[in-house]
């Protein structure tokens, strides 16, 4: 079927194609007779304006854009970015900009530089307004380059030294001390980390504080490994951990789906949790509810991030002064896959 022009649309109600797109844009040069006629025919007609074409007129492309640096199979079991996608959603739908709908454009890359230069593609084709950036590195190429070319920008993430780019993002050290501080009260003294990549900037964070509170607590068989996200990598790194002679009594996981990896892991070598083993999680998710036993986890809400850093950007995007913007500390929420440590 062919598109509907405002030639057609010039033709059906026997005006020229200025006067379609004076009338369709609300601008001053037809009268008020012909601007009714012209919008009525044409949505009689089922027009709908071309989003390029809007852009154009409005400067405004209509759309955010969020990519991810993950592998497509990690990003559709991951729970963090389905949560802050329905946030950035939610916060859409309520209305960016207080104007017409604003759509959500999300791509995965295989890696940085690929996503650099989707930055550069999109702004210099108009086809988004703004972007969201996740997983900060220290030292990020991406803030630099997002700042040379002047496509808006926020990020979720703690705030790079330096960086003007607005940042949404939360205290990453308190609740891994909280962890620490809990599992040793439960007796643990033997407790291993299983974290994200190492570049990150907030497995950073996590990092620095697990060995501080490992140190608070005197917790010497204490260690972190890194990993990738995925349950694979996750249960890999468990399996190895476990293999031990001196085998971890806790494990804490920086994501829900390795926490549920290992666990299923740790049944399969005869390890019972809680009585051998106790897990915790970060980022809670209906994962951790629905498996027996419960996980132990680490809540806060992802969807808000979407939410606060849209709300950040539209600010952005209208030119208005914009601070780092820091959300709630994350919270433990105690349930049946943590206990005392194993007294043999």
């Amino acid at each position: 079927m062919k598109r509907l022009t405002i030639t057609d649309i010039a033709e059906a109600a026997g005006v020229s194609t200025g006067a379609v797109s004076y009338a369709l844009n609300g601008k001053p040069g037809v009268s008020q007779a012909t601007r009714d006629k012209v919008v009525r025919i044409a949505a009689d007609l089922g027009w709908r304006p071309s989003t390029a074409a809007r852009a154009l007129t409005r400067s405004r492309s209509g759309a955010i854009g969020l990519i991810v640096d993950r592998p497509a199979q990690v990003l559709g079991i991951e729970p963090f970015f389905m949560q802050l996608v329905s946030g950035i959603e939610m916060a859409l739908k309520n209305g960016f900009e207080n104007d017409e709908s604003t759509a959500l454009m999300l791509q995965v890359t295989d890696d940085q530089r690929t996503e650099i230069q989707t930055y550069r593609n999109w702004w210099a084709e108009r086809r988004v307004d703004g972007v969201i950036v996740v997983d900060l590195t220290e030292n990020d190429a991406r803030v630099g380059v997002l700042e040379e070319i002047g496509l808006p920008a926020v990020a979720l993430g703690f705030p790079q030294e330096g960086s003007t780019m607005p940042c949404v993002w939360s205290d990453d050290g308190a609740p891994m001390r909280e962890v620490v501080g809990y599992l040793a009260a439960l007796g643990h003294t033997r407790i291993a980390r299983v974290a994200g990549p190492a570049a990150l900037v907030h497995t950073v964070q996590r990092d620095l504080a697990f060995a501080e509170a490992a140190g608070q607590y005197a917790l010497t068989g204490s260690t972190t490994v890194h990993t990738d996200y995925s349950g694979d990598g996750g249960a890999r790194a468990a399996r190895r951990l476990l293999s031990q002679r001196e085998r971890p009594t806790a494990l804490v996981f920086d994501n829900d789906v390795m926490a549920l990896a290992s666990m299923a892991a740790a049944q399969e070598m005869g390890i019972i949790v809680p009585d051998q083993l106790s897990i915790v999680a970060w980022d809670d998710s209906a994962l951790c509810r629905l498996v027996r036993p419960a996980v132990t986890a680490v809540n806060r809400d992802i969807p808000q991030h979407g939410v606060s850093a849209v709300a950040a950007l539209e600010k952005l995007i209208r030119s208005e002064r914009v601070e780092h913007c820091q959300t709630p500390v994350a919270v433990l929420t105690p349930r049946a896959s943590t206990g005392r440590a194993p007294t043999v």
